[in-house]
């Protein structure tokens, strides 16, 4: 099972970008799919934006299309996710998740990753 470090959160203006850093221990980061969600205050943590094992899909919510793009670099077992034009809604704890998945240029549903990293702080202000 993969440990899973976020880094790059911080407080923004709106309007402003930011890119978040999602590193993972071990050797076989490229078995797994992964994942960004958003836990905002006083909400249920919800996806953000999902990619496939090798980087060839890459799934966004309405909110985030457009404005977010995930991506990963298997030979450094890091994932990113590059955020422009935050909002105030963009706010909260941004968490790294990882779901070990046989098909390499699919994602699962977002209720089967299990391993999750601490988490990083966005805060955008309005």
């Amino acid at each position: 099972q993969v440990h899973l470090v976020e880094s790059g959160g911080g407080l923004v203006q709106a309007g402003a970008s930011l890119r978040l850093s999602c590193t993972a221990s071990g050797s076989t980061f490229d078995t797994y799919s992964m994942a960004w969600f958003l836990q905002a205050p006083g909400k249920e943590r919800e996806l953000v934006a999902a990619i496939s094992r090798n980087g060839w899909r890459a799934d966004y919510t309405d909110s985030a299309k457009g404005r977010f793009t995930i991506s990963r670099d298997n030979a450094k077992n890091t994932m990113y996710l590059q955020m422009n034009s935050l909002k105030f809604e963009d706010t909260g704890v941004y968490y790294c998740a990882a779901k070990q998945f046989s098909a390499e240029w699919d994602t699962p549903d977002s209720a089967l990753y299990d391993t999750w990293g601490q988490g990083t702080q966005v805060t955008v202000s309005s």
